[in-house]
C-alpha cells in the first residue's frame, strides 16, 4: 500500500508523481489532463419544468385516480374520466409552481464566479482555469485565494488555511512542508496539506497537485452525494396509507360484487356497480388538498426564513424526532473571539471590563492583521480577535502619535509567539503573545496561580493565548526579557445569541439535539454546556474513538452520546445512517463541505444559505435564509401545522368517503336501486368536499404545537384516534343518508329525485363534519370561525354552487336535481347538521 502523500517528504512526493519544481511541460501537462480528465466534479443534472411536472405524478394515490380514470373511459364514461384528469393537471400545476419557485430561490444563492490557479509550467508562472489542473502541477498560492484541488505543499510563508468549511475548525490552521505527520493523521491534523475548497487565510506558498476532480476530499464526498436519498417522512407515511386504503378498496368491491353475484345480477351491472364502488372509495380531492397544504406551509415557512426545495419535505421537521447539529457557523458565529481574560491580582474577568484594556491594548500590538481595507478585516483569526476587543474596550490598536512602530517579529509556529515593538513617549516598549509556556520564557516563568488560571481556561475549552509586555534595549528577539504577563486570554468561536434558546426550545418540543463537529472534545464539550447539550466529558465521544468501534457497538456508542468531536467527513454521515437504523428521523444542520455526505443521507438536510456552500445547499432539502437555528424551531413549529391539517384533510376526506361506501353498501344489501351516480360522487368527492378540504388546509396552529413530544419514527397516519373519528363519523353520515333515502322512496319520490335529494343532504352532511375536523381534541365551537374565514367561505361556496347547478339545465340533470327547489335542498341543512352533535358528543366522551 502507497504511503498517503501527506507523510511522504517533498522530494518523493515529486518523484512519485514525475514532477519538478518547475512544474510540468504544456505536452505533458496535456497528456494528463487527456489522461485524468478536467478537474471538476460532475454536477447533479439540474431539474427542467418538464420534470418537476411530471414529478407531481409519482404518487401512489395518483396512480389509483389514473386508474379509474382508465376503467371510467374504458367503460364510456368520458364525463367521470374527465373529472379526474382536471383533478390530475390541477393537483400537478399546483405542485409544480411551487417547487419551480422554491428551486429557483435555491438556484439564486450559488455562486457563480468559477475559480483559477497560478501554476508553474515549464519554468513559467501562469494563470489557467482550475479545470485544467492535472496532478504534478505545481501551483502558487497566497492570501486569501481559494484551493482548487488536493495541494501538497513543498514551500509556505507564513501559511494558514481556514479549513472550517471541510473540517468545521473555526481557527485557521498553520501549514508546515516539512512537518513530520503520521500517516494516519486525521484530516484536520496534516499540515503539509491544502485541500480543495478552502482558503488561503494568510502567507504564501507552493505546493504540488496530488489530486484532482472526484479524488480531491471534497471528490470523495461527492461521491457519498450519488447514494438514493431517503424519502421524506410524509412519503414514506403517506405511502404506507395508500397502500392500505387501495387493500381496503379493493376488499369492500370484491365483498359486493360477490354479494351481487350470488344474488344473480347481471354482469354488466356489477362491473357499473364497482366502478361507482371505486369512485366512491378513492379520495380523488386528497392529491390537491395535500398539495394545497403543503404550498401553504411552505410558503409560511418561507416568510420564516426557510426555504423548502422539495414540497413533500414541508413536513419534515415537524417529524423529526433528533436534530444533528454542525457547530461551526450553525450554533457559533464561525468567528474567534476574545471571551474571558485572567489577570495577575484580579482574576477572571471580561474583556469589556476597564481593567482588560492594557492586555488587550498589547495584544493588538502584537498582531498583524488590518482591521481595515477594501473587503474588510483580513488577517489571522487570533489577531483579528484582538483587534476587535481592543477596539471594543477602547484601546487604540495601530500606531498613533504617541505609539510609533519601530518592528516586529512575525508569528512562526517554531517560535510559538509574535512581538511587535514601539517607542512609546520615547521608550522602547515590547508587546508580546504567544503560548503560555513561551510567554514564560520573556517574564521570568510563571508561578502556581498563573498555572492554575491557564489549567481552569484550558479545561473550559479556550484557546489560550498570553500577552507580555515591558520595555527593551532595542527591537530584537535577544532583548525580549523581564516582561510583565499582562495575563491570560482566552479565544472562543462564540454561540449565536440565539442558539440557546432555540435548542432549549426544540428540547421542549420533544426533540433530541447532538452535536457533531470537526473540533476539539473540550472546545466542542464548552460550547455544548453552554447550550445545555452536555454536561461532563462522558458525553462526549471524539472520531478516533468511533474509528475502532464497529456494528452494534458502534450504534451503542452514537446512542449514547451528545456531542461527536473531531469527527471526519465520512463519520457523520456514519453517524447519521446510525442514528436513522437506531429508529430516530434524523434532521441534520450544515453549513460546510464536510456536511453534505450527512445532509444528503438524513431525513431532512438543512442547509444555510448565507454562509453555507453550494454543494451543502445541493444536497439539503431545506434551506435557511437567515442562516438561524432558531429558523430550525420555526420550521418544527410549521412542519407539524402542517402535519395536523393535512391529518384535518384526510380526515374529512376519508370519512367521507366511507360514508359513501357504507350508504352504497346498505343500499345494494337490502336491493334498493344506486342512491348515487358516478358523477354525483365525483362532484361529491371533488367539488364540494374539494373546496372545503382546501380550506380546512387554511388553518392556524393548535395551541401548544412546540410542547407535544415528537411523532414516533414509525407512527401511521391513521392512528387509533383517526380511525375511531373516521368510524363514527363515516357510520353517523352513511346511515344518515341511508335512512333519508330509504325514506324518500318509501314516500313516492321517484329514483332520480331521491338520488338529487340525497346527494344534497350530503354536502350539508360535509359542511357539518368540516367544523368536527377542524381539531382532533377540542370543541368545533372553542375554535373562532375568525381563524380561518376561509372555511366559512367554502361551505357558502358549496352551498352556492348546488344551488347554481339548478340554474344551469345539463349540470342539473346530470346531478339529477331537476324536481328539487332551492327551499328544498337548503331545508335539508337541520338533517345534516346532526353530525356536528354525534362528533361532540364523542369529543367530550375523549377527552373525560
Amino acid at each position: 500500500m502507497e504511503e498517503p502523500f501527506h507523510h511522504l517528504p517533498t522530494d518523493g512526493v515529486l518523484a512519485r508523481l514525475s514532477s519538478s519544481p518547475d512544474g510540468l511541460s504544456e505536452a505533458e501537462a496535456a497528456a494528463r489532463l487527456e489522461s485524468w480528465g478536467a478537474n471538476r466534479l460532475p454536477e447533479p443534472r439540474g431539474k427542467t419544468l418538464l420534470g418537476v411536472f411530471l414529478d407531481q405524478f409519482k404518487s401512489p394515490f395518483i396512480y389509483l385516480l389514473l386508474a379509474a380514470a382508465g376503467v371510467s373511459l374504458g367503460l364510456g364514461h368520458v364525463t367521470d374520466a374527465a373529472f379526474i384528469v382536471v383533478v390530475l393537471l390541477t393537483n400537478a400545476g399546483i405542485g409544480t409552481y411551487q417547487e419551480w419557485r422554491a428551486e429557483g430561490r435555491a438556484r439564486a444563492l450559488k455562486a457563480l464566479v468559477k475559480g483559477s490557479a497560478a501554476v508553474w509550467r515549464g519554468g513559467r508562472l501562469v494563470r489557467l482555469p482550475a479545470e485544467e489542473l492535472v496532478p504534478g502541477d505545481v501551483v502558487q498560492v497566497e492570501s486569501g485565494e481559494r484551493i482548487a484541488a488536493d495541494l501538497r505543499l513543498t514551500d509556505a510563508h507564513g501559511l494558514t488555511a481556514d479549513e472550517s468549511l471541510l473540517t468545521g475548525e473555526s481557527v485557521a490552521v498553520r501549514k508546515l512542508p516539512d512537518a513530520d505527520i503520521p500517516a494516519d493523521a486525521p484530516l484536520g491534523d496534516r499540515a503539509t496539506m491544502l485541500h480543495a475548497g478552502t482558503t488561503v487565510q494568510t502567507g504564501r506558498g507552493l505546493g504540488v497537485v496530488v489530486a484532482t476532480a472526484r479524488r480531491t476530499v471534497i471528490g470523495q464526498l461527492a461521491a457519498a452525494l450519488e447514494t438514493p436519498q431517503p424519502a421524506p417522512p410524509l412519503v414514506r407515511r403517506m405511502d404506507r396509507f395508500t397502500r392500505h386504503v387501495a387493500v381496503a378498496i379493493l376488499g369492500v368491491i370484491a365483498l359486493i360484487a360477490v354479494l351481487e353475484a350470488v344474488r344473480g345480477a347481471a354482469a354488466a351491472d356489477i362491473f357499473l356497480l364497482a366502478v361507482a364502488l371505486a369512485v366512491s372509495a378513492i379520495p380523488e380531492g386528497l392529491p390537491v388538498a395535500m398539495t394545497v397544504a403543503l404550498s401553504i406551509a411552505m410558503h409560511r415557512m418561507g416568510q420564516r426564513h426557510v426555504v423548502v426545495r422539495h414540497l413533500p419535505a414541508v413536513e419534515g421537521l415537524g417529524a423529526c424526532t433528533l436534530i444533528a447539529t454542525d457547530k461551526t457557523g450553525t450554533l457559533t458565529l464561525n468567528r474567534l473571539t476574545v471571551e474571558r481574560l485572567w489577570l495577575p491580582g484580579a482574576g477572571e474577568l471580561s474583556p469589556a471590563d476597564p481593567a482588560a484594556r492594557g492586555l488587550l491594548q498589547a495584544g493588538a500590538r502584537a498582531s498583524e492583521a488590518s482591521a481595515e481595507g477594501n473587503d474588510g478585516p483580513h488577517g489571522d483569526a487570533v489577531d483579528l480577535a484582538f483587534l476587535a476587543a481592543a477596539a471594543l474596550s477602547g484601546g487604540a490598536s495601530d500606531e498613533t502619535g504617541s505609539a510609533r512602530l519601530l518592528g516586529r517579529i512575525p508569528y512562526e509556529p517554531e517560535n510559538r509567539f509574535a512581538a511587535a515593538f514601539h517607542d512609546i513617549e520615547g521608550t522602547r516598549v515590547a508587546s508580546v503573545k504567544g503560548a503560555p509556556e513561551t510567554i514564560a520564557r520573556f517574564c521570568g516563568g510563571i508561578d502556581e496561580e498563573v498555572q492554575a488560571a491557564l489549567a481552569r481556561l484550558s479545561a473550559a475549552g479556550y484557546r489560550v493565548i498570553a500577552v507580555a509586555a515591558g520595555p527593551v534595549a532595542s527591537p530584537v528577539e535577544g532583548d525580549l526579557r523581564g516582561l510583565r504577563l499582562l495575563g491570560l486570554a482566552g479565544l472562543i468561536d462564540p454561540l449565536r445569541p440565539e442558539a440557546r434558546g432555540a435548542v432549549l426550545a426544540a428540547q421542549q418540543a420533544g426533540v433530541r439535539v447532538v452535536m457533531v463537529t470537526g473540533d476539539h472534545p473540550l472546545t466542542a464539550l464548552a460550547i455544548a454546556r453552554q447550550l445545555g447539550l452536555a454536561a461532563a466529558q462522558r458525553d462526549v465521544i471524539a472520531g478516533p474513538e468511533l474509528a475502532g468501534l464497529e456494528g452494534k457497538a458502534f450504534d451503542a456508542a452514537v446512542g449514547q452520546a451528545r456531542v461527536f468531536a473531531r469527527t471526519e467527513p465520512l463519520q457523520k454521515l456514519a453517524i447519521v445512517e446510525s442514528l436513522r437504523r437506531q429508529g430516530q428521523v434524523v434532521a441534520v444542520t450544515g453549513d460546510g463541505i464536510n456536511d453534505a455526505a450527512a445532509l444528503h443521507a438524513a431525513d431532512i438536510g438543512v442547509a444555510m444559505g448565507r454562509g453555507g456552500t453550494d454543494v451543502a445547499r445541493d444536497a439539503a432539502d431545506l434551506i435557511l435564509t437567515d442562516d438561524n437555528f432558531a429558523s430550525i424551531v420555526a420550521g418544527i413549529d410549521e412542519g407539524r401545522v402542517a402535519y395536523d391539517n393535512l391529518r384535518k384533510v384526510i380526515l374529512l376526506t376519508i370519512s367521507t368517503g366511507a360514508a359513501e361506501i357504507l350508504l352504497m353498501l346498505l343500499a345494494t344489501l337490502t336491493g334498493l336501486p344506486p342512491p348515487l351516480t358516478a358523477v354525483q360522487l365525483l362532484w361529491l368527492n371533488l367539488v364540494t368536499n374539494g373546496i372545503q378540504d382546501v380550506a380546512l388546509a387554511f388553518e392556524r396552529g393548535e395551541p401548544g404545537v412546540l410542547q407535544r413530544p415528537a411523532r414516533r419514527a414509525h407512527a401511521p397516519v391513521f392512528d387509533r384516534r383517526m380511525i375511531e373519528q373516521v368510524a363514527l363519523s363515516g357510520v353517523t353520515i352513511g346511515l344518515i343518508g341511508y335512512v333519508f333515502y330509504g325514506f324518500a322512496l318509501s314516500h313516492g319520490l321517484s329514483h332520480g329525485a331521491a338520488q338529487g335529494a340525497v346527494l344534497w343532504l350530503l354536502v350539508w352532511c360535509e359542511n357539518a363534519h368540516c367544523f368536527n375536523c377542524r381539531s382532533e381534541t377540542r370543541s368545533a365551537f372553542r375554535i373562532p370561525i375568525g381563524n380561518n374565514p376561509l372555511l366559512v367561505g367554502g361551505v357558502i361556496a358549496t352551498q352556492g354552487l348546488q344551488v347554481a347547478a339548478l340554474a344551469v339545465p345539463p349540470l342539473r340533470d346530470l346531478l339529477s336535481l331537476g324536481t328539487l327547489s332551492p327551499v328544498e335542498g337548503l331545508s335539508l341543512f337541520g338533517v345534516g347538521i346532526s353530525v356536528l352533535l354525534v362528533m361532540e358528543i364523542y369529543k367530550r366522551f375523549r377527552r373525560a
